[in-house]
């Protein structure tokens, strides 16, 4: 029996993650498209890992249970990545919320309940979370603890109160933070931690359909105006994960890591921060 990694979408950041902390682990790979998960399981197998890929849809709790059952077939679950998830140019908001603010939730409860001890979880949430007006305190409460099954009822998520796409995903990833540190007392209880980061802009097969869609002038003048003064690459992510995921980050737990060039600084302080319409 091994110790055993989850990750859940396949995609840049998720493996970049994956090859840093997997190694000598039995890794579990998840996506909602099979072929997906298939390939970046043969990468990943190709450079020496032990990579089984499996189906699972992150807005359904069966599924997420189902590859559950299936990791631990091969021992104990110690580490989780989720980096599944759709942006807002590729779903509808009813999707997005479906898949980006539920599943999330779904994901941490069902692992936190198996998570073995002095195991770890990462969570990718977005900058968007970090760039959308301030929620009341009460607002936030109901996004880190209301019971999963019940979120999408919250009034503030309902259609009529929400703008858009990028207005959802920005809820969605302000919800991930919030139940990153809901979970991460619960969490606690079995010796385990769990932690997000938010990264920026940076170059993926996601991020380069937002280059081509309807806001890809507004994420290009992003990176162009950031104080990186370029977009990011899913091994800098890798990187910070690496420090939580490693027991020199053993102290960290709940917390959000803004890893973004600057851009949401430079959001509200410098060059992007958006000007106020008469």
């Amino acid at each position: 029996m091994k110790n055993v990694m989850i990750l859940c979408g396949a995609g840049q950041i998720g493996m970049a993650i994956a090859r840093r902390m997997g190694y000598g682990m039995k890794i579990i790979i998840g996506d909602k498209k099979y072929e997906n998960a298939k390939a970046v399981a043969d990468i990943m197998t190709a450079a020496g890992f032990d990579v089984t890929a499996v189906t699972m849809d992150l807005s359904e709790r069966v599924s997420i249970q189902s590859m559950i059952t299936e990791a631990q077939k091969y021992g104990s679950i110690k580490m989780l990545i989720n980096a599944a998830g759709v942006s807002p140019s590729q779903a509808p908001i009813e999707a997005i919320l479906k898949v980006d603010l539920y599943g999330t939730a779904v994901l941490l409860e069902e692992v936190g309940k198996v998570i073995a001890e002095g195991g770890v979880g990462i969570t990718i949430s977005s900058q968007s979370g970090h760039r959308m007006a301030q929620l009341s305190a009460k607002q936030d409460e109901l996004l880190a603890i209301t019971p999963a099954e019940e979120l999408l009822s919250l009034d503030m998520l309902q259609p009529a109160n929400i703008h858009d796409t990028l207005h959802a995903y920005q809820l969605a990833k302000r919800c991930n933070e919030k139940r990153v540190m809901a979970e991460a007392v619960k969490w606690g209880k079995r010796g385990a931690r769990i932690n997000s980061i938010s990264p920026g802009i940076v170059v993926t097969p996601l991020a380069i359909d937002e280059f081509n869609g309807p806001r890809g002038d507004f994420y290009k003048n992003m990176f162009a105006n950031c104080p990186a003064g370029r977009p990011g690459t899913a091994d800098e992510i890798a990187n910070a994960a690496e420090l939580l995921m490693s027991d020199k980050g053993s102290f960290i737990t709940g917390a959000d890591f803004l890893i973004d060039g600057g851009a949401t600084a430079s959001y509200f302080y410098g060059p992007l921060k958006p000007e106020i319409k008469a």
